[in-house]
């Protein structure tokens, strides 16, 4: 159970309603009204952002699920507030909350861009894909203001290092220069997440993030630059955007997305209680039977955490979920394979005072 919200905290656009202590705090606290008290003056929740000065930027991985080895992600926590975030445990980590703490308090890392150039100059490295915006998303609000990602982008750019995104901020377009440099160069990708083009919907399950509206032209404009761009049908919710997965599909492919993938939702960890006092507070007659639906695809559990099964879930109704999203792929024209990266070009940009090549 959910610890209760704080009355004197006023919340607009937000995701979760509360801070469930982190699961590996020893001693938990909670606060209860004994009468004595005057009431505390109402005041609006804010987001609070701090950096950090990280010793290492690339994380590395080996999980059969995923399709690449290492990732970069720029910030800790995420302001767009989507409620059914798979990442949100990982602020557990740093002995916050993975609810509300999850989307005010944002960690910065200002230095990335050095620490990557440092990291991918050492002899022993060797070159594959880099995956930006694993975690949490790299073109979150407080991008506009510490603009790490331009960095990022032109060290990769200057060293012929292949690089991949998943975002769902507008803020992207900021780089599209640089994108399109790179993708000319078949060293990049982008995948934009599109999860309903119902703008209510996703203002609930998104509050901070763009309108889908947005998100649409953001594929275009990427699109019309020559970018790569594979939409992101990710996550699917039973009842509440299963139903949209064509209309998604075919507004991203008219958008111009090229390739498409499908995740059904995952609530791992504090992200299971999280979404279900969600659903009671803005779905409450269907949230029975959404979680009966997620429970389906999940061996009767809320989530399977299994490698092999946690992405793609199992049973009749992911079954008929990935029947309905491959029909909808092949005959819109998607590709059903991303664009292949170059990394035979990976090498130290020229430097002052280099000797030039002869040819």
């Amino acid at each position: 159970m959910l610890s209760p919200r704080n009355p004197a905290e006023r919340l607009k656009a937000r995701g979760a309603d509360t801070r469930p202590a982190p699961r590996f705090d020893r001693l938990r606290a909670e606060s209860e009204a004994d009468g004595w008290d005057l009431p505390d003056e109402e005041q609006l929740l804010r987001t609070e952002i701090v950096t950090e000065q990280p010793r290492s930027i690339i994380t590395r991985n080996t999980s059969p699920d995923i399709p690449f080895d290492r990732s970069i992600n720029p910030y800790r926590g995420c302001e767009h507030g989507c409620i059914y975030c798979y990442a949100r445990p990982s602020h557990a980590y740093l002995g916050l909350s993975p609810g509300l703490d999850f989307e005010t308090k944002i960690t910065a890392k200002p230095n990335a861009a050095r620490l990557l150039e440092q990291e991918i100059a050492r002899a022993s490295y060797k070159v594959a894909p880099i995956a930006l915006g694993t975690n949490t998303d790299p073109y979150q609000p407080a991008e506009a203001k510490f603009a790490i990602m331009p960095g990022l982008l032109k060290v990769l750019n200057s060293w012929n290092h292949p690089v991949t995104l998943v975002t769902r901020g507008q803020t992207v377009l900021r780089d599209l220069d640089l994108w399109a440099e790179m993708a000319a160069k078949y060293m990049a990708a982008v995948g934009i997440s599109l999860t309903t083009l119902d703008a209510g919907l996703a203002r609930q399950m998104e509050p901070r993030a763009p309108a889908p509206a947005t998100r649409l032209r953001m594929i275009r404009e990427l699109s019309k630059a020559d970018v790569p761009v594979r939409v992101m049908v990710a996550p699917v919710i039973p009842v509440l955007n299963e139903p949209e997965i064509e209309a998604i599909l075919t507004a991203a492919r008219e958008a111009g997305a090229t390739t498409a993938s499908l995740i059904p939702v995952r609530l791992p960890n504090e992200v299971a209680p999280l979404f279900r006092d969600w659903l009671e507070r803005h779905h409450p007659g269907k949230a029975a039977h959404i979680m009966n639906r997620v429970q389906a695809m999940r061996g009767g559990r809320d989530n399977d955490p299994r490698f092999g099964h946690r992405f793609r879930g199992e049973g009749i109704e992911a079954d008929l979920m990935r029947q309905r999203f491959r029909l909808a792929r092949k005959k819109l024209g998607y590709s059903e394979r991303a664009p292949m990266m170059d990394c035979s070009r990976f090498a130290p940009p020229p430097r002052a005072g280099d000797q030039l090549s002869l040819f």
